[in-house]
């Protein structure tokens, strides 16, 4: 069953075994040429399951991947039983909403200190489990570096989601999500991430103003 339909791959929800499982499926482009496609296919098929896997290692939640089919750019993983953090965050109370952010920073500063970077921070990444634990989704974009930029891009992608989808919650939002960054990355490069996510929304307000 489809069950998302975006522009580099579709899901669709299996059985497998007696075990649901989520098949992800790289789409062809047929505006680039077939070798070259099938090569990017490739390699974004083999990124992904390397980037969960480590990111589980850094200690974040992450589905369990059980086949990766290079030939078919297809990977089967586990289906987490939840609801994205989208859906559930502006409905909380004040407490639990904040508590909520504080682990979601404390799982990308184990990502970002080990220089994973996710690259499509959004609530709608985040499944928020009936155990209470939020697992982190869909590291297509995901790369690996230690780079202050990237870190601060990540971080900014997650402050954009907050300020689009949970306005009115946003700003005490991100102050949690920083809270629980800072107990893993320490003060000084909070800081550092920090100067350069304004450094970032200084220059996108350039270019909207030229």
């Amino acid at each position: 069953m489809l069950i998302k339909k975006g522009a580099e791959a579709s899901l669709y929800m299996e059985d497998l075994q007696d075990r649901r499982v989520v098949l992800k499926r790289r789409l062809p482009k047929s505006y680039r040429h077939h070798k070259l496609d099938r090569e990017i296919q490739t390699q974004r098929t083999k990124h992904e399951p390397q980037m969960i896997h480590k990111a589980k290692e850094a200690g974040v939640p992450t589905p369990i991947v059980y086949v990766v089919d290079l030939p078919k750019a297809t990977i089967v993983m586990e289906y987490v039983e939840g609801k994205q953090v989208k859906q559930v965050l502006d409905d909380m109370p004040a407490d639990e909403r904040t508590g909520l952010c504080r682990v979601v920073g404390e799982s990308i500063g184990k990502l970002h200190g080990n220089g994973i970077m996710h690259g499509d921070l959004t609530t709608s990444n985040l499944i928020f489990t009936p155990q209470s634990e939020v697992v982190f989704l869909d590291f297509g974009l995901s790369e690996q570096t230690f780079e202050l930029e990237a870190r601060g891009v990540d971080l900014h992608l997650m402050k954009r989601a907050l300020t689009s989808t949970h306005y009115g919650f946003s700003d005490e939002c991100f102050k949690a999500v920083i809270k629980g960054y800072e107990t893993v990355a320490g003060r000084k490069a909070t800081r550092e991430v920090l100067r350069k996510i304004r450094e970032i929304e200084r220059r996108g307000r350039y270019v909207s103003n030229r």
